[in-house]
């Protein structure tokens, strides 16, 4: 299905006329958004910064929900021109964006990223299934033919063929598209397989929603922020804990941390790459097309991202740990990132 907004083109018009009137106050490209396509967005940045005469765009780290907001607030130089998110954008921030005044969006799907439950290089690797992750980070379980609060301390309580050790899990905040797609992969997933859950999801499927998407508040899971480095260092100080990351946060520290395997599978560059690894998501950016042509460079940085000397299969992204889509949708990708192709959501 094509999204059509319905703003008037005069409410557009104006928001233009606006920007390119404070364009001067703006040289730079602002971008917001996920904190696992950050330091690829960063990458990127830099080659262009030192291969362009456009200026280094700055790049904040906001989680991908918290990018999509600020993105979609309005048009002009007071608001950011790209968001990166972990996970796609959601119809209702499409409708967030088009009430504001944003009306032509272009989508750029980079590549594929895997989610990784990892630990220090020092400890066990553990070897779970994605029902047993589930039980130790639910906030509710069942018991007994109904569900109660998580009794599980140890990973031991919910098999014996986990390690006998307590429960301590590190994790991005609602906000972040890494727990959108954690609570999707993992825990949906998970919960399904438990046949008490999955008798309830026929029969409930709002309560089996509310089950799956509540962690647990006692301290077994612990919000952690945006910043995955620094859950990596907790991870260094901490030897008996976990976290939850995105694989190239894993790629680019093995000397420190190590992947959980997860329903007999290692979270590798290749086993994502062949979708052998479930728990692997899609990774993108958002353009605010208003501002392209008035902000400056901006078209020659998406020429840049989509370039396939850098997402390209050997291309310098992959070094940070991207996974890279296939070659015709690359070629499908830049075309649309070229032509500012309008978003699509089916």
């Amino acid at each position: 299905m094509f999204v059509k907004f319905g703003k008037a083109a005069a409410i557009a018009a104006v928001g233009v006329v606006a920007l390119a009137g404070a364009a001067e106050a703006r040289d730079q490209i602002r971008i917001v958004g996920s904190s696992t396509v950050f330091p690829f967005a960063t990458v990127v940045a830099e080659n262009f910064g030192k291969a362009t005469s456009f200026k280094t765009p700055v790049i904040e780290s906001t989680g991908s929900g918290g990018g999509l907001k600020l993105f979609c607030q309005g048009v002009g130089t007071e608001h950011p021109d790209i968001t990166n998110a972990s996970r796609r954008i959601k119809k209702s921030e499409v409708e967030l964006c088009a009430k504001n005044g944003v009306t032509d969006i272009t989508e750029v799907k980079i590549g594929f990223d895997g989610i990784v439950l990892g630990n220090s290089v020092k400890s066990y690797t553990l070897k779970a299934t994605r029902a047993q992750i589930f039980l130790a980070l639910a906030k509710e379980v069942p018991a007994d033919g109904k569900l109660v609060a998580n009794p599980y301390t140890k990973w031991s309580q919910i098999d014996k063929s986990l390690p006998d050790t307590e429960i301590e899990v590190l994790g991005p905040p609602p906000t972040s598209g890494t727990r959108d797609a954690f609570v999707e992969l993992v825990m949906e997933e998970g919960a399904g397989e438990i046949p008490f859950l999955k008798d309830l999801k026929k029969s409930d499927k709002k309560m089996f929603k509310q089950v799956f998407g509540s962690m647990r508040e006692d301290g077994k899971f612990i919000e952690a922020g945006e910043n995955d480095n620094l859950i990596v260092q907790k991870l260094e100080a901490n030897p008996a804990a976990f976290g939850i990351f995105g694989f190239s946060f894993l790629d680019q520290n093995p000397d420190k941390i190590h992947g959980s395997v997860i329903e007999g599978v290692e979270p590798t560059f290749e086993a994502i790459a062949d979708g052998s690894y479930s728990v692997s998501r899609s990774l993108y950016f958002y353009v605010k097309d208003a501002h392209v042509g008035v902000i400056p460079g901006m078209q020659e940085y998406l020429a840049e991202f989509t370039s396939e000397k850098a997402f390209g299969d050997t291309g310098y992204l992959t070094d940070k740990g991207l996974i890279p889509l296939p070659k015709a949708d690359r070629e499908k990708v830049a075309s649309d990132a070229k032509t500012l192709a309008k978003l699509e959501l089916n």
